[in-house]
């Protein structure tokens, strides 16, 4: 009797532990679901927000197209992983229907050329800059997942590399000129020179990198000249002023 006790009171414990066990191992597969749901819901997040930002940039239906598969891709998983999930079958309805507008759209439309105006506010222009850096990232992981062809992918992100390095050097130039229009020769020169050598180490090379070295070089130029001529104006200056002072210690004592 003893014995049957012993044996019920070991099985009874054999399955509170299984059954704890299974339940622990569900809970971690819910909660590994959560994860990779949310991730995918970060992804069209994300993709969303660089869709509305691309407004500030030349038009291009091709990248519109490729961030709206990518939402598609990741509204699909999202419905694989929890099929009840609210909305979600609506979700990629909707999705789908972008995918194939923006498809399209980039079929009868070619990018716009990487020519823009600056925004005068430093705080736009950092977002724009922040955008392009996204943009690229997003390509470089859309190809190496293999949801985008190399051809795409290379043209894509040397069209984005070409727009990024344009921003930047004509930030620079902008701030050059400003300086140096202030006759701050120093500063002006500075600017300059870290221009010309983004011009010179970048892997873009088009008729936009040529001209523009010229430029600048030429630019560089000119305020090189203008130091010089400051520096005479200062050290003519500054040795007439010496001349006056020893014609002052020297000078024929007045009797009284």
């Amino acid at each position: 009797m003893v014995a049957i006790i012993v044996g019920l009171i070991i099985a009874l414990i054999i399955i509170v532990v299984v059954v704890t066990s299974i339940q622990q191992h569900k809970e971690k597969l819910e909660a590994e679901k959560r994860i990779k749901v949310s991730k995918q819901k970060a992804i069209i997040d994300e993709s969303e927000e660089l869709i509305l930002n691309l407004a500030n940039l030349p038009s291009n239906p091709n990248i519109i197209k490729i961030l709206n598969r990518r939402s598609l891709n990741a509204a699909k998983t999202m419905q694989e992983l929890m099929p009840v999930v609210k909305g979600i079958k609506k979700r990629v309805q909707e999705l789908s229907s972008r995918l194939k507008a923006s498809e399209d759209l980039a079929d009868n439309q070619s990018a716009a050329e990487e020519s823009f105006t600056l925004p005068d506010n430093e705080q736009q222009l950092v977002a724009i800059l922040q955008c392009i850096k996204k943009l690229r990232a997003v390509l470089k992981s859309e190809q190496s997942k293999g949801a985008l062809d190399a051809q795409t992918f290379s043209a894509e992100d040397q069209r984005l590399a070409v727009m990024q390095l344009k921003i930047n050097i004509e930030s620079l130039v902008k701030r050059g000129t400003m300086a140096f229009n202030k006759e701050m020769l120093g500063s002006a020169r500075q600017y300059f020179e870290k221009a010309l050598q983004s011009l010179a180490s970048t892997t873009v090379k088009n008729d936009y990198v040529t001209t523009r070295q010229a430029d600048v070089a030429q630019q560089l130029e000119d305020i090189t000249d203008a130091l010089k001529h400051t520096n005479a104006k200062d050290a003519a200056k500054k040795a007439k002023s010496e001349e006056n002072e020893l014609d002052l210690l020297f000078q024929p004592k007045k009797k009284w």
